[in-house]
């Protein structure tokens, strides 16, 4: 670039797009637009830009041509303006001195008369001054001017009269003129007179003021087309240098300069013909170039093959790594003229060696904390022990050791915490192969004082063995297998406790085999954070573990361990936990007076100790408020009190564990009559397996669920047919997050119908569509029904008048006998007696007696009246009272219970034998 001069100015912002230095602001006229191009042309010959510079110099050279044409043309309009006046001057002369009759005239006695008219005719003829004709002697014969004929002629004539010609330059009477003077000769050739004609020098230069203004007009248009050139010019400067001035571009220049060899990267500029243009100094460095390398050949310069070859192609490369000495140099480079730029490449180097040393350290701290990440987000995703040392170990493996194993207290295996100097056991093994000769897992481990483990254990810290070969605290734990591990290649380790807390859980050991260089002070503690992080999640799990297993100890003592002796229902029954923990779902066969059964099925949201206990509670309720033998909807009733309560009482004390939910479903079948009465608040509806094998919903009113309060339940009487199967059953049976409830019966309804007969096979029939772990506890129950055949019932009617009792007496006596009890005559006729009386005198008619023979004889007495007896103890002066307490004695069981048309008191007597 061409450095001009040029004076200070001062050094505009930059604008987008100029890389060091812009121009001045853009001139506009008053109106805001563009000046015309001679505004910025002065504006740009005011800047002496280099455009306004040879802008003069065009100048000066079109004023020096015009000046020389002029005096050239002035000079060539003399002489030849004297030229052509001697020319016209001797043509004349000669013309006139030898036309015919100028000699005769002169001899004439009146040669002026003769030769006046003549020589003025010819002098305008021929454009000449004068012509004049005289004598020998120079005495004048014509002239222009008649007042000077006669005088003597003025200028040279000897030559003349000689028979020469005579041309000359003189001031004469006219002013500055060109003469000539010829001779006039006779025919004989002597000379008799002479002719002089001329012109003056003003009527000669005429030419030349003809020519002086075309030659200025061609002065101007050269001028014109010089600042026209000049205007473009200034343009496409500007256009090229993007506005920048002499000033700017000095300064961009200069900015280039410097820029191009502070930085730490080296630059190249090779031309098409592989030849290096430009070196920057960090070039120089980095490829230890010569002091001449500049416009020598790169294949020349004592680079590498590789290297030089790269330069010399030209060819797009992108961080290429090329070994030059002892450095590594980044190498990027791209071709000049892809915008139609020179051909050739610009090529940058960039020194990494030791980016490459921090970058594989800051990779290596990468890898580290991405580990270090995936143990807090991959460790502990289970509430499971075993599991969670399992990731911890899968999660070692290849990354940071070659064989990783965890070995946890028994303890903690169960939940409990853990119990310092008793045996571990391997609870998680992973590694790059299966054979290592390593403790397998699930192996009991007792850790010899001198081993690193146990020294660990003790004092709570992470230890790294480098070389276990030459670690004899290590070789004496089991030194047959330690020989093993060492000639297997296994060759370093780092053992750690699992610490929470004050609680050491176990220990982590991170073994290496592949990796020849062995564990070192960085490992370990990058071990020990790993470990530190996995051992909140196996504490969790540990906990986790010992509420759980306290919530199943709690939950299995609360549920029915033996379904109670009945003969009215054949049951089948499965409790399933849910995969989240135990929940609150809870079942039970309840027998009922009257040979009839009660079925039970409830839940209670939620999961954990807190909806176990609460179950314990409902369940515990249920078994009192059965023994009243109330109806279904009026059971619920109290129970939806009950709930209600216990809201309340939790609420106050402000545990934050009320019971949020609890649904139940109430059934009571009675095998003397097949039927049975249904009640449910908020639970599923059961279904019914007719003896054919078709399945039926029943509509049973659904109630709201417990604890709401404020509505009562509703009841549905269903006939069972002998031989029918009733399916009771929680929601987590029907309902899950990713499946309706509709869809849910609907899979209960086709497993139903595919079901075997008996409870057993309808139980593993609807229980095989069921995942193994559901996502919420399911408890179920099946009952095949059976009936109290006639020949097990006997009914009388009793008038209502003492004397009917002996009667009474009499038919039981019978039906007994043909039952073959007699050995129960005497205690059921005096049951009898004591409770017919007490109906027919406390009660209202009608009156009925039934015996029934189950699984024990029973006898009920019913009246239409509300009156529940109660038992006492009669005074010694009392003469009654004693009627109850009798029955008391001599019955198993006795109680009341109301029907919707008065009551009926009831006694049990095991039958002989059983």
């Amino acid at each position: 670039m061409v450095r001009v001069p040029g004076r200070s100015k001062t050094r505009q912002p930059r604008r987008p797009g100029m890389p060091y230095a812009s121009p001045g602001p853009r001139q506009h006229d008053a109106n805001g637009q563009h000046r015309a191009w001679p505004a910025r042309l002065w504006s740009a010959l005011s800047g002496r830009s280099v455009a306004a510079q040879v802008f003069v110099l065009q100048v000066v050279i079109v004023l020096l041509l015009v000046v020389a044409a002029v005096a050239a043309q002035v000079l060539q309009v003399e002489h030849d303006s004297g030229q052509d006046a001697r020319n016209r001057s001797l043509a004349a002369a000669e013309s006139f001195a030898n036309a015919p009759g100028t000699a005769a005239a002169l001899r004439s006695p009146n040669p002026t008369a003769v030769l006046q008219p003549r020589a003025e005719a010819a002098r305008k003829a021929s454009g000449v001054d004068f012509i004049v004709v005289m004598n020998t002697d120079g005495i004048r014969y014509t002239h222009p001017q008649p007042d000077r004929i006669g005088k003597k002629f003025v200028g040279t004539i000897a030559p003349a009269r000689a028979g020469g010609t005579v041309v000359e330059e003189i001031n004469g009477t006219i002013g500055r003129l060109v003469q000539v003077v010829v001779p006039v000769k006779a025919a004989d050739g002597t000379v008799v007179g002479l002719v002089s004609a001329g012109i003056t020098t003003e009527h000669a230069g005429g030419v030349a003021d003809r020519q002086l203004p075309l030659l200025l007009t061609a002065a101007a248009a050269a001028l014109a087309f010089a600042t026209g050139g000049t205007a473009l010019v200034i343009r496409r400067l500007r256009r090229q240098t993007r506005g920048l001035g002499p000033y700017e571009m000095t300064r961009m220049y200069e900015h280039h300069d410097a820029v191009l060899h502070a930085v730490r990267e080296g630059v190249l500029i090779v031309s098409g013909d592989g030849r290096l243009l430009l070196a920057n100094d960090e070039a120089h460095r980095l490829l230890d170039l010569p002091e001449d390398a500049e416009q020598r050949s790169v294949l020349d310069l004592g680079l590498d093959p590789e290297t030089a070859g790269l330069l010399a192609s030209g060819r797009v490369a992108t961080d290429e790594v090329h070994l030059v000495k002892d450095r590594l140099l980044a190498i990027n480079q791209r071709p000049t003229d892809v915008r139609g730029g020179p051909p050739g490449s610009v090529t940058t180097l960039r020194d990494s060696t030791e980016l490459r040393a921090l970058s594989g350290r800051a990779e290596l701290t990468r890898e580290r904390l991405d580990m270090l990440y995936d143990a807090g987000v991959g460790v502990g995703t289970s509430l499971d022990v075993s599991r969670t040392a399992e990731e911890l170990a899968e999660l070692s493996v290849p990354r940071f050791a070659d064989f990783a194993t965890v070995d946890l207290y028994d303890a903690v295996l169960h939940g409990e915490e853990p119990r310092p100097g008793s045996v571990m056991r391997r609870a998680a093994f992973c590694g790059i192969r299966k054979d290592a000769p390593l403790y397998p897992l699930g192996e009991t481990i007792r850790f010899v004082p001198s081993s690193p483990q146990a020294h660990s254990l003790s004092t709570g810290q992470g230890v790294v063995e480098p070389r276990l070969g030459d670690a004899p605290g290590w070789l004496a734990q089991d030194p047959q297998r330690t020989h093993w591990v060492v000639q297997y290649g296994i060759h370093s380790l780092i053992t750690v406790p699992l610490r929470a807390g004050s609680l050491v859980l176990g220990l982590a050991n991170f073994w290496r085999s592949e990796r020849h260089e062995p564990f070192d002070q960085d490992e370990l503690a990058l071990a020990e954070e790993l470990v530190a992080r996995a051992a909140v999640s196996i504490d969790n799990a540990r906990r986790y573990t010992r509420e759980h297993s306290m919530a199943v100890t709690l939950q299995r003592s609360l549920l029915p361990r033996t379904l109670p002796e009945q003969d009215a229902l054949e049951i089948a029954y499965r409790y399933l936990p849910a995969q989240s923990g135990v929940g609150g779902d809870w079942f039970d066969v309840l027998p009922l007076s009257g040979a009839r059964v009660a079925l039970v099925v409830g839940d209670v949201v939620g999961h954990g100790l807190h909806a176990a206990a609460t179950m314990g509670r409902l369940r515990t309720a249920v078994h009192n408020f059965s023994a009243l033998d109330l109806p279904p909807d009026e059971l619920l009733g109290l129970l939806d009190e009950l709930v209600g309560r216990l809201d309340q009482d939790e609420t106050a004390v402000d545990s934050g564990d009320a019971v949020s939910g609890a649904t139940c479903l109430y059934a009571i079948y009675d095998p003397v009559s097949r039927r049975c009465t249904v009640a449910r608040a908020g639970h599923p509806p059961p279904a019914v397996v007719l003896p054919d094998g078709t399945v039926e919903f029943p509509d049973v009113p659904g109630g709201p669920p417990l604890g709401i309060g404020g509505l009562p339940f509703e009841t549905a009487d269903l006939e069972l047919p002998e031989g029918s199967r009733l399916v009771l059953y929680t929601d987590g049976l029907v309902e899950d997050r990713d499946r309706d409830i509709d869809v849910g019966l609907g899979l209960l309804r086709d497993a139903l119908e595919q079901a075997g007969d008996t409870p057993e096979e309808t139980c593993r029939a609807v229980l095989e569509r069921l995942p193994a772990r559901p996502s919420d506890d399911v408890a179920l129950i099946v009952a095949r029904t059976s009936a109290l055949g006639p020949d097990e019932v006997a009914e009388w009617v009793v008038p209502s008048e003492p004397a009917a009792v002996s009667d009474v007496r009499a038919s039981v006596t019978r039906q007994l006998a043909e039952w073959g009890l007699e050995e129960l005559t005497f205690t059921t006729e005096l049951i009898l007696s004591e409770l017919v009386t007490n109906a027919i005198r406390y009660g209202r008619p009608p009156v009925g007696v039934r015996l029934l023979r189950d699984r024990s004889l029973i006898c009920e007495v019913s009246d239409a009246s509300t009156t529940s007896p109660h038992l006492r103890y009669a005074a010694s002066t009392d003469e009654g009272g004693r009627g109850l307490f009798l029955v008391a004695q001599l019955a198993d069981r006795w109680g009341t219970r109301y029907t919707p048309h008065g009551k009926i008191i009831w006694a049990e007597q095991a039958l002989p034998g059983g």
